[in-house]
């Protein structure tokens, strides 16, 4: 093994490929998160909804890597890169040194200068953020359950999501078949089926990066599963009590924020130029503009397609991108010729509406309805972890359709009556 000491920060889609791709390649490899698990992400709405348990969507990354003695995982925050001297600073106070740095940093929730709403509407990137959501959703139907006031009452069981992306639409379907289908029998004081689901989208349809054909259909199944779209007003005011869209108050006492993201410091760290989201402009290597030992991957990049377009924020876009960077370091450390440009390859789009409804954009090929629903579920099968995820999950999904029982409704960390505080 060699000297060549690779710093990886940020075990997601882009830093696991990454230190995937270099499998003996005789580099030492440290790879660094804040949190000890690799998450699946694409199916972290279906936590938050309870569909599915933690641990179905989340694996030690210690245990991913038990078997390369080539990798350090360690479980710690960034907080720096100082790239002259060529080093990363930890919270903790530790300094690793680098020859390569890796940063595959994710995002996280924009709230577009309302910071102050992020207590009352939760985004959805974490476990902790889906069991956070699970909780509320669950809670609510609860303390309707005791509630007197009508008006109250009414507001706690209406949901509101803010945003009508992937998930934003899946969130919606999902939480309103929970409370249209699953729910009903196990409530005495209040009709669940009563419940509404509220979607606000600032932009003029649902789902706007797929093909305006495929919008419709998830706009019109969303519908009829009971879910009130609210299109081309944006959301001006968020408070516990619930929210205002355009001049229209909506009392609400669950709001979810799936509205936007915004990259994590990577681009201050370094001092080099970010986009508008604040992710790395990246070279066409996705190096760092003026610091060629520097990779930025995934969420954290602002990488443009050959049509001029950006290459979208999603899991297969990071593995790409991960891939293509273990390729150059590779290339690199052997003193072959670098690979050409980086070339990012769509593999399609695609998005649930509730249990039995998806829908696919493949470009030319587009599905929907109940056979883009079970491509959907294959696809999203594949690309788990392990064998006991997949049939774990499959089961679930199986159970689900089958018996319209969600099996993962459970109220944990703070489980008690008392407002959130």
């Amino acid at each position: 093994m060699s000297d060549h000491h690779v710093v990886v920060v940020g075990g997601g889609f882009g830093g696991l490929q990454l230190v995937n791709g270099l499998k003996g390649a005789g580099v030492k490899i440290t790879l660094v998160d804040r949190r000890n698990h690799h998450l699946f992400q694409p199916l972290l709405y279906q936590v938050a909804t309870t569909i599915l348990s933690t641990s179905e969507i989340a694996w030690p990354i210690r245990r991913l890597y038990a078997d390369r003695p080539d990798v350090t995982v360690l479980l710690g925050e960034v907080t720096g890169v100082d790239s002259g001297a060529k080093t990363v600073s930890l919270r903790n106070g530790m300094t690793l040194g680098y020859d390569t740095l890796v940063l595959a940093t994710g995002a996280t929730h924009a709230y577009f200068g309302h910071d102050e709403w992020e207590p009352v509407a939760p985004g959805l990137k974490t476990l902790e953020d889906a069991t956070t959501i699970r909780r509320r959703v669950l809670l609510a139907f609860e303390k309707a359950e005791m509630e007197s006031d009508p008006a109250v009452r009414d507001a706690l069981l209406t949901f509101t999501i803010v945003g009508a992306g992937p998930t934003g639409v899946e969130l919606a379907g999902i939480i309103a078949e929970l409370a249209h289908f699953t729910l009903p029998k196990e409530f005495r004081n209040i009709d669940t089926r009563k419940t509404r689901v509220v979607l606000v989208e600032a932009g003029p349809r649902v789902l706007p990066t797929f093909a305006e054909e495929l919008s419709a259909y998830a706009q019109k199944a969303l519908e009829k599963l009971g879910v009130e779209i609210h299109l081309g007003q944006p959301v001006t005011e968020c408070n516990a009590d619930g929210v205002k869209i355009g001049e229209t108050f909506v009392a609400s006492r669950t709001i979810v924020w799936a509205a936007g993201v915004t990259a994590s410091p990577a681009a201050r760290w370094l001092g080099v130029p970010a986009d508008r989201a604040g992710r790395v402009v990246v070279e066409n290597d996705l190096s760092a503009p003026g610091l060629p030992d520097v990779f930025v991957v995934g969420d954290t990049a602002s990488v443009m397609r050959e049509d001029g377009k950006p290459v979208p924020g999603i899991a297969p876009a990071a593995k790409q991108q991960g891939g293509y960077v273990a390729k150059v370091i590779r290339a690199r450390i052997s003193g072959k010729p670098a690979p050409t440009p980086f070339r990012y390859w769509h593999q399609g789009s695609l998005a649930t509406i509730g249990k039995s409804a998806a829908i696919i954009d493949f470009g030319p090929i587009k599905l929907k309805g109940w056979i883009a629903w079970w491509i959907w579920g294959l696809a999203h099968i594949y690309f788990l972890i392990g064998t006991r995820s997949r049939f774990s999950v499959a089961w679930s999904w199986l159970w689900i359709y089958l018996s319209g029982q969600h099996s993962a409704r459970l109220i944990t960390q703070r489980e008690t009556m008392r407002e959130e505080g």
